[in-house]
């Protein structure tokens, strides 16, 4: 017999394998797992050894709400490092990051991308506090953006309740213990599989394999274990409750009437419902429909809420395709059912995937800040003209779906909600279907079919002026908004293009 050559030693394409790397039989899980080297002692380490230099751009996802401790911790130690120029590309920002306005005046930052801004640095930005505008995109827009290369993410800093040492992480621990929660890692997805770096941030190292997974091992560089990566107070609460505002539940009772009287609400229809009192009120009477008419959703979509899951656990909604969850019992429930799947903001919403959620959808009930007589809406600016929202999904769904339902009160305390024109142009009229206020249905006028089934179904609807001009009655001509030619912020459509500007609040 020819006795094989060589010493047991391949040359290869990444240089020589050695053979006796390889021979981990002896040791345990546990064991093999201590070896990993991925797992790394702080974020300083973290930031080091991915690399980062001036002017790169570095990513973070909002699963955390208000209670992310991710963000600024990452911060403060890259400010530390002298790294500066920085561009901050995160899906959104909150109250809880207003410490970024110190490392925006000290030069850290220099650019930033998001969906939305709330709170002091939403404030401060809206008052000039950076040379460049923020770029505010859609979740669609954001992934179609990073997938195709528009953005290109350095390094990407990504928070998870758990991980394995070889980054193999979730939303949520696969264990029964007190451990932080957020539900699906929806938008981080899209930056762990695009960005050159990925980081895991994580209070929770569990043994391998941490499955199942939203972000795969093969997308991770490093895991880096943190005492604490957030506050559960303000990642999210228990079931997200009806409203029992009277007002919220008059317009849910109209739009869900409306609905029915479009004709999608029939067997295998599907939906997507804002977070908002009014929208998810709407859900409670479309189930009392479904319950009558003996049907059920193919699928829901979007950010999912308990009311949803409660749905679902009744058969009224048959798959749950969730880009965010809301609250505890969302995110228990996505990980108790496997109908009850994650998707990445890719497979939610860019414009870039012609199979996209978002175009399968029948019927989306969003909310207003303010909508105008041309049906334009406004979510992202308040009406003292200051930043205070988000585009998050909005228009995507509003694109896509077959039926788009505004639901918004006329006015909120003197302030009217249906205006001549919207402060801030983030969803184009001509994707919006119909306007629910306490008051009925304005449909708008290139639906001429719709406004036809609604009234042979009895109801009868209004000219969207007739809102317009009731408002104005009861809140009086407000004065006009003061802006300096600063350009604050760039609200862009999820295609990528400039929709409008947000310009700089003047002085007081």
């Amino acid at each position: 017999m020819m006795e094989k050559e060589g010493s047991g030693n391949y040359p290869g394409v990444y240089g020589e394998f050695r053979e006796e790397n390889a021979k981990k039989s002896s040791m345990t899980l546990k064991e093999r797992s201590l070896h990993s080297p991925k797992v790394l002692k702080s974020i300083r380490e973290a930031v080091e050894r991915v690399g980062l230099k001036d002017g790169m751009t570095i990513s973070f996802h909002h699963h955390f709400r208000n209670g992310d401790e991710v963000v600024n911790q990452v911060m403060d130690v890259i400010a530390e490092m002298g790294i500066k120029d920085l561009t901050i590309m995160a899906s959104s920002l909150n109250e809880v990051h207003a410490p970024l306005i110190k490392h925006i005046k000290n030069g850290v930052v220099r650019r930033i991308e998001t969906s939305g801004m709330r709170g002091e640095l939403a404030e401060e930005i809206s008052r000039g506090l950076m040379d460049q505008p923020v770029i505010f995109r859609s979740h669609g827009n954001r992934a179609y953006a990073i997938s195709t290369g528009q953005v290109k993410i350095d390094v990407a800093f990504l928070g998870a309740p758990s991980s394995d040492p070889f980054g193999n992480c979730n939303g949520y621990s696969r264990e029964d213990d007190n451990s932080i929660s957020c539900g699906s890692l929806g938008y981080a997805k899209c930056d762990a599989e695009f960005a050159d770096k990925v980081v895991i941030l994580t209070n929770n190292i569990v043994p391998y394999p941490n499955a199942p997974f939203a972000i795969a091992e093969e997308f991770v560089d490093y895991v880096v274990l943190l005492e604490r990566i957030g506050d559960p107070k303000g990642i999210m609460s228990g079931a997200t409750r009806y409203t029992k505002n009277p007002k919220e539940l008059v317009i849910a009772r109209q739009a869900a009437d409306a609905i029915e009287a479009s004709g999608l609400l029939r067997k295998g229809f599907s939906m997507q419902m804002g977070s908002g009192g009014a929208s998810l009120a709407v859900t409670r009477f479309l189930e009392e429909k479904m319950e009558e008419k003996g049907i059920w959703a193919s699928f829901a979509l979007g950010g999912i809420t308990g009311s949803m899951v409660e749905l679902f656990k009744k058969g009224y909604v048959r798959r749950i395709l969730d880009v965010q969850s809301f609250d505890l019992v969302a995110a228990q429930s996505l990980k108790e059912n496997r109908f009850h799947q994650q998707i990445s903001a890719q497979y939610y919403a860019s414009p870039a995937n012609e199979g996209t959620a978002v175009n399968q959808l029948d019927i989306a009930v969003l909310s207003a800040l303010e909508a105008d007589v041309d049906f334009n809406v406004n979510v992202l600016t308040g009406a003292d003209g200051a930043i205070r929202g988000a585009i998050g999904g909005h228009q995507d769904a509003a694109a896509g779906a077959a039926l788009t339902v505004i639901v918004c009160p006329l006015t909120r305390g003197r302030i009217p909600c249906i205006v001549d024109r919207v402060s801030t142009l983030v969803t184009p009229g001509s994707t919006v279907d119909m306007i629910v206020t306490e008051f009925g249905v304005a449909v708008n006028p290139r639906r001429k079919e719709l406004k036809e089934r609604l009234e042979k179904a009895g109801i009868k609807t209004k000219d969207i002026h007739e809102f317009r001009n009731m408002a104005v009655n009861y809140t009086g001509q407000g004065d006009p908004i003061a802006y300096t030619d600063k350009v604050v912020g760039i609200v862009t459509y999820r295609d990528g293009s400039v929709i409008d500007r947000i310009y700089q609040l003047a002085e007081e």
